[in-house]
């Protein structure tokens, strides 16, 4: 029997999804400066500093957070028919700070191929990541 708010297979498949293209893009970007911008680094690599590093964080803050913030999802998120909601406040919209504690914990809560978040979004009441937890948050289908 599965348990209220429980993640189906369905949903959990959509958010990995969501985050996938969401992700996707902010690589994209990322090799674009770099093979534009990138200087070799000591260690045979190549590295982006000044401004091309200063882009590349803009981009990541617009393509998560802004498009959170601005249009209520990100381009996944809306691709693939979800969206984060406050529980913190009746219209349910995301406050600036609740979106940018959702991302700022992106990195725990996709480590080790994405284990953790997928766990607590499947061991949750509300189906939330980590990052949602902090910004008091959950994501839910549009409707």
């Amino acid at each position: 029997m599965e348990k209220k708010g429980q993640a189906n297979d369905a949903f959990l498949f959509r958010r990995i999804i969501a985050g996938a293209i969401d992700y996707l893009i902010v690589f994209i970007i990322f090799f674009v400066l770099l093979y534009f911008f990138g200087v070799p680094s000591k260690n045979g690599g190549y590295k982006l500093s000044g401004f091309p590093a200063l882009l590349m964080i803009s981009c990541w803050l617009f393509i998560t957070i802004g498009a959170e913030y601005f249009f209520g999802s990100t381009l996944g998120n809306s691709i693939c028919g979800l969206k984060p909601i406050s529980l913190s406040s009746d219209d349910e919209k995301l406050k600036f700070t609740q979106s940018l504690k959702r991302h700022l914990l992106d990195v725990i809560d996709m480590a080790l191929f994405g284990l953790i978040g997928i766990l607590l979004i499947t061991n949750t009441d509300k189906n939330q990541r980590l990052g949602d937890i902090w910004a008091k948050t959950s994501v839910v289908k549009r409707v």
